[in-house]
């Protein structure tokens, strides 16, 4: 099964252009365009991604349009990588060690999926020692990208810990919407919600 994932860099290119955006439905011109490779390198990927059942395609006005299947069987598994790996996931990673001492950093599936969100919703949460400068054009970098402001959220340990002890109803609605973890493990960081 592992072959189905990562056969090429044009497969790569376009599993990130498909979960990385708020768009569901792509022409094959405009992936080609957006992954930069040549079409006839996408089209036997996209059919290639077809036969597997990560895409399904449907015609539209002479014009056939795919998209990515969200009930493929590892669908879960390679958002959690995309979103570790591409966009302001990717960046928080990267900047890991300039960013301070972070212990957790998540990120709302909601966000990731482009779904609507209100202003009370947080789309990145991060717990530890935090160089608020570099966060800060982290985020502003991703705020550029999206043309959209994103609500996020940091605060150091202690406080972190006293606001779960305390049931504060903001923390707790942070922590139990569908989430991707990109730095800490999910269990440690919900360990003092369920006890």
């Amino acid at each position: 099964m592992m072959e189905e994932l990562f056969v090429s860099k044009v497969r790569v290119k376009i599993l990130q252009l498909f979960l990385s955006s708020s768009e569901n439905l792509f022409h094959v011109r405009e992936i080609v365009r957006r992954v930069d490779e040549e079409i006839n390198a996408v089209r036997r990927e996209l059919a290639r991604m077809e036969k597997f059942g990560m895409v399904s395609s449907e015609w539209r006005a002479n014009r056939r349009l795919y998209r990515f299947r969200k009930d493929y069987l590892f669908y879960p598994e390679l958002l959690n990588l995309v979103t570790k790996s591409t966009g302001v996931g990717g960046d928080i990673i990267k900047n890991k060690l300039k960013l301070g001492r972070i212990k957790f950093a998540m990120i709302a599936a909601r966000f990731i999926k482009n779904l609507p969100s209100s202003s009370e919703d947080v789309d990145i949460l991060i717990v530890g020692q935090v160089v608020l400068p570099e966060l800060q054009a982290v985020i502003a970098n991703e705020q550029a990208k999206r043309e959209r402001e994103i609500n996020y959220s940091f605060m150091d340990e202690a406080e972190f810990t006293f606001r779960v002890r305390r049931r504060d109803p903001f923390i707790l609605r942070v922590l139990i919407q569908p989430k991707i973890m990109l730095i800490g493990d999910e269990a440690d960081l919900l360990s003092g919600v369920i006890a």
